[in-house]
């Protein structure tokens, strides 16, 4: 099968393409960064001539789109909404022209709307479900995206669609102490739950997320059209995430007793029931022993959930 992957000198898109490609899959990186990679083609994919030739030149089996600006207000509203949705349209539509018969689409989390005051979930945990309250482009921008891909697999039957939140992406190398894309390491993220409380604790090893794309590629009767949260299974929080919300996530404190143990406040639940779908990999198994041992101590002190290890 051969694979071609939008935004593949990414974040996401390194690790992703590097699964595909370490299980035996042909995959071609499309970026608008350079790369040495003789598999890799360099491409600005708002341009629906470019996006049109290329696709059509490579012709591939699949099409897994990250491409997009990835950080809210990184960018004035109007370019991310605009750039996002843009490319997003002439991705997807070329592609269906090049004959792909399988897209799948990165949306986001963020489009649930937390982080606003006042936000306000019906239940816990999320799910694909929960409403969407976008409250600035980049999630708007990802809503779009969503319903691009309901509306293709609609018009085009033959061809199978899917979009996935990835939750926060931890890269492979951010276990091991390199700062996360916050600028803080994966240890002072747990050590101060502060940090992590303001995405719901939520995240992802980039590993994980190239086996959804996996799994995904190979469920030929999954529905098509689906959107899929895919996360850890656990938080990224040493205290049980429903001891944790009256101080630091209080507006939906009520919620507490919704929640079980360490897990997720995001249901993978779908990814599970229509891919067979499951993450292997928790901070609590990638973490280095010296780092776990420092968080374990945190545990005996009740006080030490302010703590921060610099």
């Amino acid at each position: 099968m051969h694979i071609a992957v939008t935004g593949g000198s990414g974040r996401l898109g390194r690790s992703v393409v590097r699964g595909l490609r370490e299980a035996g899959l042909r995959v071609t990186s499309i970026d608008r960064t350079g790369s040495t990679d003789e598999q890799s083609v360099e491409a600005d994919l708002t341009e629906p001539a470019q996006a049109a030739a290329i696709l059509h030149k490579l012709r591939p089996d699949a099409l897994v789109h990250l491409a997009a600006i990835a950080v809210p207000f990184s960018a004035p509203e109007r370019t991310i909404f605009g750039v996002n949705t843009g490319m997003g349209f002439t991705v997807l539509e070329a592609a269906i022209e090049a004959g792909v018969t399988r897209i799948l689409v990165a949306s986001s989390p963020t489009v649930l709307g937390y982080g606003r005051p006042g936000w306000q979930p019906q239940s816990l945990p999320l799910d694909e479900h929960s409403e969407v309250q976008p409250h600035h482009a980049y999630a708007l921008s990802k809503v779009v995206l969503e319903k691009m891909v309901s509306s293709f697999a609609l018009a085009h039957p033959q061809t199978r669609l899917a979009s996935f939140r990835p939750c926060y992406v931890v890269a492979p190398e951010e276990w091991q102490g390199a700062p996360t894309q916050q600028g803080h390491t994966i240890e002072e993220r747990l050590a101060s739950p502060e940090l992590a409380a303001v995405s719901l604790f939520n995240y992802l090893d980039a590993r994980d997320a190239a086996s959804f794309v996996m799994a995904w590629l190979d469920a030929d009767s999954a529905p098509s059209g689906r959107c899929y949260f895919v996360s850890a299974a656990d938080v990224m929080a040493v205290t049980p995430p429903a001891d944790l919300l009256s101080t630091y996530l209080p507006e939906i404190a009520h919620l507490s007793d919704q929640l079980s143990g360490n897990g997720s406040l995001f249901s993978i639940e779908a990814a599970a029931q229509d891919l067979g779908w499951a993450p292997t990999r928790s901070w609590r198994n990638q973490l280095p022993a010296a780092a776990l041992e420092r968080l374990g101590a945190l545990t005996a002190d009740p006080a030490s959930t302010e703590r921060t290890f610099h």
